[in-house]
């Protein structure tokens, strides 16, 4: 069943958390809230949860509407950032604790509690304590238990931001994995943008209690809405231009050609490092900038280098270089050329 949530508000105090919120989510999809802290992703998904309570909105389930349903009975799994795991029972007692309170007969429970500690490839830690796995371990036993009952959708808050990075890569694959297997419906919350382009099929931008954009990973990156989001998922180049007659714009004084065509009023265009190249300083063509380099930070199949633009030189430019390109030295004096197909007009 679709989830759809439509003009959440949520206040606390004099300060409002989510603004008049509406998003759909289709059954089946994996869905990232992404943004800063305080941008209101976990309220959100805590709403959806029923561990908060909205001061205006709705939240549906198909037909169901889940507002005056409390959280116990909504049939969500939930997994928070810390694992939150009972000490004192096994693995196999934790999974399998949201079956006993559910009454389940108790070889029903085995089996279950079985086939979800082979689903996330610990069925050999069944009789161990928490304090005696790993982080990655204890998070894998903290999402078999969240899967255990069958739930509607599965709820993930921050899952992974305890643990290292290289543990935190390969249980972002697993989650993945197990959420395209059983085709549950996945909210995760998460700052990483890392995360959010490798996981989510859907990521919603958030911002001040709004959202930003929803899009695919591919559209977010290739077609930002705004600076915020350009400036938030990958790295962007902003430049600041002036407007010109028929949707002409100018950067510092050169003209600049655009496949996009500019919205009245705009004063933002982007690209991304890796669309700018270096040139020749008297290259010809269009979008040419004579430029001074800046620095240069090597690392390893990637090299940035920072540019000065003669034409606006409290505007800085990132170029990022990959493979065995030319690298330039500190001070020299060049120009960079930018396709017009990469410039994206900013809001």
């Amino acid at each position: 069943m679709d989830l759809s949530i439509h003009d959440l508000v949520k206040r606390f105090g004099r300060i409002t958390a989510l603004d008049h919120v509406s998003l759909d989510v289709a059954r089946g999809s994996f869905v990232c809230f992404l943004g800063p802290s305080g941008c209101g992703k976990t309220t959100l998904l805590r709403v959806i949860a029923g561990l908060e309570e909205a001061d205006a909105g709705s939240i549906r389930l198909g037909e169901a509407d889940l507002s005056s349903i409390p959280a116990r009975a909504r049939n969500f799994g939930v997994v928070f950032q810390s694992y939150s795991l009972f000490p004192n029972m096994t693995a196999a007692r934790n999974v399998g604790y949201g079956l006993e309170c559910r009454h389940w007969e108790k070889e029903r429970t085995r089996a279950r509690i079985a086939e979800m500690l082979d689903l996330v490839h610990l069925s050999d830690q069944a009789e161990k304590l928490p304090a005696q796995m790993s982080g990655g371990q204890q998070q894998r036993i903290a999402l078999a238990r969240a899967l255990a009952p069958d739930p509607s959708a599965l709820l993930l808050d921050e899952p992974l931001s305890a643990l290292d990075a290289k543990v935190r890569e390969e249980l972002r694959i697993e989650i993945r994995a197990v959420q395209k297997r059983l085709g549950i419906t996945t909210i995760m919350v998460t700052h990483d943008q890392e995360e959010a382009l490798a996981m989510a099929d859907l990521i919603v931008v958030m911002n001040k209690g709004r959202i930003e954009q929803i899009g695919t990973p591919q559209q977010l990156y290739r077609e930002p809405a705004s600076a915020f989001v350009a400036d938030f998922i990958g790295r962007m180049n902003v430049l600041p231009v002036e407007a010109g007659a028929q949707g002409a714009m100018s950067f510092g004084g050169t003209p600049l050609h655009i496949d996009h065509p500019a919205r009245d009023g705009a004063t933002m265009l982007g690209v991304r490092p890796e669309a700018v190249s270096l040139t020749a300083r008297d290259g010809t063509g269009a979008n040419i900038l004579p430029a001074t380099v800046r620095s240069v930070s090597f690392l390893g199949n990637v090299t940035r280098v920072e540019v000065e633009p003669d034409a606006r030189r409290e505007t800085s430019i990132m170029v990022e270089l990959h493979g065995t390109s030319k690298v330039p030295e500190q001070g020299e004096q060049l120009a960079i050329s930018i396709p017009a197909e990469a410039l994206r007009v900013l809001s």
